[in-house]
Order: C-alpha cells, then structure tokens, then sequence
C-alpha cells in the first residue's frame, strides 16, 4: 500500500485535482511513498522534496511526474546507480519497465487513469535502449 504525503495539505492537492491544476507527482523507486503537490504550491520536484522534509539529493530515488486529467508527464531521468545496474542499457530498460509500472499504479492510486508519456526533452536515454521496447 503506498502512503501519500501532501503539501500543503490533502484538501489543497484535492482542490487542485478538482480544478484539473498539474500536480507535482514523485514516486517513490519502490512504489511505497507518493508524495503530491500543485505545481503553484512547490515549483519543482525537489522544492517539494523539501517542503516535506526529505533532502534534496533524495530525488535521485523517486519517478518524477507532472500529471492532470489529460495525461501524465514522466521527467525521464535514469540515475547512473539505478538498483545498482552497471550496465548502461540494462539499467535504462530496467528503469522504463519498473517507472511505468510503478508510475501507473500511482496514478491509479490517486484516480487518474491517464496515458503517462516521457516528453521529448527527455527521451535521449530511450535511444541507448534500440528497438528493444
């Protein structure tokens, strides 16, 4: 079961969900902790890393997702120790697999049952994988 963390609040991130705001949506590697906010409340992913409490160096251990009614966005951001995988392309594949997963669940989680897409800033890491996908 994934335990949600809001900031500011629960009734403000529900507001924003209500009015279809994008929300600043981290996932946590191994799909246990969600942590939600409108994106006017904390700016970025790691500003609200930080408004909850974690350090910032801690964003290199959650899927980063900017979500709304429409669809979800996937900053796709592979760290270079990801479960340890030194094999640059393995890691990568791994990370996809495990982030739309775990990203999927999340949203589902939270109601939004939306297509999640990695924008094309950064989709260059997805090239290293071929034509394996």
């Amino acid at each position: 079961m994934m335990e949600t963390k809001y900031y500011p609040n629960k009734e403000k991130v529900e507001q924003a969900m209500q009015d279809d705001d994008p929300l600043l949506m981290l996932v946590s590697f191994d799909g246990q902790k969600v942590l939600l906010s409108n994106i006017d409340d904390a700016l970025d992913h790691v500003v609200l890393l930080k408004k909850l409490g974690s350090r910032e160096t801690d964003i290199d251990s959650y899927f980063r997702v900017i979500a709304n009614k429409e669809g979800a966005d996937w900053t796709f951001v592979c760290p270079s120790n990801y479960k340890g995988i030194t094999n640059k392309k393995q890691r990568i594949e791994t990370y996809w697999a495990d982030g739309f997963n775990i990203i999927r669940q999340a949203l589902d989680a939270i109601g939004y049952k939306v297509e999640i897409t990695i924008p094309k800033r950064y989709r260059r890491p997805i090239k290293i994988m071929g034509n394996s996908l």
